[in-house]
């Protein structure tokens, strides 16, 4: 750190009390981080103060912040361009707060547990062939062995699971999702429609049902496409692709659903 300083303005409550804004002088360097700064002033200034962070790579997406009014990772965001303005950090939008700048991310994965978003393989199919009776002790093969009898058939795991490049390349950039709700912070609609379920939930299950080993389509078009909080109050505005910080980009996913529906 040096001795510049940034004025830090984090907007704080406690469950059941109006939210409060406190602002911090913070030392800064130009690697500092949004995360950083929060960092000093806990450790430094407010140890009260409650946030959530995990890998500081943007990988585990669990320090998301709204930042001058922008959905942003703590971890990936430098102060440095804030030097003049200052900075006022918040809670994520949409999102209920529990305390401070950590927010309650139960509905989210409720929603996202709603699309079904794991591979549905094929359902097991029995083999045509009917089994021979069994004689006591078990029916024996040509070579005298005791054969098991007919089951469920058995598939091999190894050409079910293999891809070619292109086939991974289908669903590869809407699996880059980690689930850090900034999609759903920069999303205008849940300004009006709090039970939409969303770009990342939606995104997610359009990755699976372009994955050549999944099954899930029918079932997952049909949870979205016939259901008034799925696909449809989506206005194509394109703030939660803009707002990815992977490059996701739900807007499409969430077209490409729409048209569907509609025989496109």
């Amino acid at each position: 750190m040096t001795d510049q300083t940034l004025r830090v303005t984090v907007t704080r409550q406690e469950p059941g009390a109006a939210p409060r804004d406190e602002t911090f002088d913070v030392p800064f360097d130009d690697r500092t981080t949004v995360l950083d700064a929060l960092d000093w002033i806990k450790d430094h200034t407010e140890p009260s103060l409650t946030f959530r962070w995990s890998c500081r790579m943007g990988v585990c997406g669990s320090c998301g912040v709204m930042v001058n009014g922008r959905p942003l990772l703590g971890c990936e965001t430098t102060v440095a361009g804030y030097r003049t303005s200052g900075i006022t950090v918040g809670p994520m939008a949409h999102a209920t707060v529990q305390r401070d700048l950590a927010v309650d991310t139960d509905e989210f994965l409720a929603k996202l547990r709603g699309v079904q978003p794991w591979m549905l393989p094929t359902p097991a199919t029995e083999s045509a062939e009917p089994a021979e009776p069994a004689e006591p002790g078990g029916s024996s093969g040509p070579s005298g062995a005791v054969e098991a009898p007919a089951g469920p058939r058995t598939e091999d795991v190894l050409a079910v699971h293999s891809q070619t490049p292109g086939e991974v390349e289908a669903y590869k950039g809407l699996s880059q999702c980690i689930d850090c709700m900034l999609c759903y912070a920069a999303c205008p609609v849940l300004d009006d429609v709090a039970d939409f379920t969303g770009p990342a939930a939606i995104a997610t299950a359009r990755r699976w049902d372009l994955d050549s080993r999944d099954e899930g389509n029918e079932t997952r078009f049909s949870l979205l496409a016939e259901n008034e909080t799925g696909i449809w109050p989506c206005i194509q505005v394109g703030a939660c692709t803009r707002a990815c910080p992977k490059g996701v980009d739900p807007a499409r996913a969430i077209r490409d659903y729409q048209r569907e529906a509609m025989g496109g």
